[in-house]
């Protein structure tokens, strides 16, 4: 363990509260390991980490609890950048590993944000990739992916594939997906 991940964790147990915790299993059904930590401490902690680089975002992800996922995916979403095409497979990687809509949010629209530019078209394809997966927090995630996308009318196209593809998903968080970047693409027509 890291010293980096060993102060991440004494600060969100020093911050972590029953309130926290009770908010966290309303809005969250399903989440079986949390601090119970409200996300302004999560928001600060990944900005004072962000130079942690690539080994600190995996080693809080292996972790596990929710909050730590959280924290991973922003400081992510801090140094994409600096080697796009490992920050796209971990993606791919912790996509198989997603267990309630925040961190697949979170993870889905901060942490390939940098990359949203140059990369379209890998981000495109993993969406793809991910809109096949047996789980759904992965064809979630195929979703969320391309959120950002609808702002831009050349990419609704290859977004109404995915939706296509996935129209008739019984998963619940899916369908909500679904509603959510068809919103959005009738604001941005």
């Amino acid at each position: 363990m890291s010293a980096a991940l060993k102060e991440i964790q004494d600060a969100l147990r020093m911050n972590a509260s029953k309130e926290a915790m009770a908010a966290q299993v309303k809005f969250l059904p399903g989440v079986t390991k949390s601090y119970g930590v409200y996300m302004p401490v999560i928001n600060d902690l990944a900005k004072q980490y962000k130079t942690g680089g690539f080994d600190l975002i995996e080693q809080l992800w292996q972790a596990g609890h929710l909050e730590e996922k959280m924290i991973a995916a922003k400081i992510l979403g801090c140094i994409a950048k600096k080697d796009p095409q490992r920050s796209l497979r971990l993606v791919e990687k912790f996509a198989g590993l997603l267990e309630d809509w925040s961190v697949c949010d979170t993870l889905g629209m901060q942490s390939l944000k940098p990359l949203r530019k140059t990369h379209q078209r890998e981000i495109f394809a993993l969406a793809g990739k991910l809109s096949k997966a047996s789980d759904s927090w992965q064809r979630r995630l195929a979703l969320v992916l391309v959120e950002w996308y609808t702002r831009d009318a050349s990419t609704h196209e290859a977004i109404n594939e995915l939706l296509y593809r996935l129209q008739h998903d019984e998963a619940y968080y899916v369908q909500k997906a679904i509603t959510w970047i068809k919103r959005n693409l009738r604001k941005h027509k």
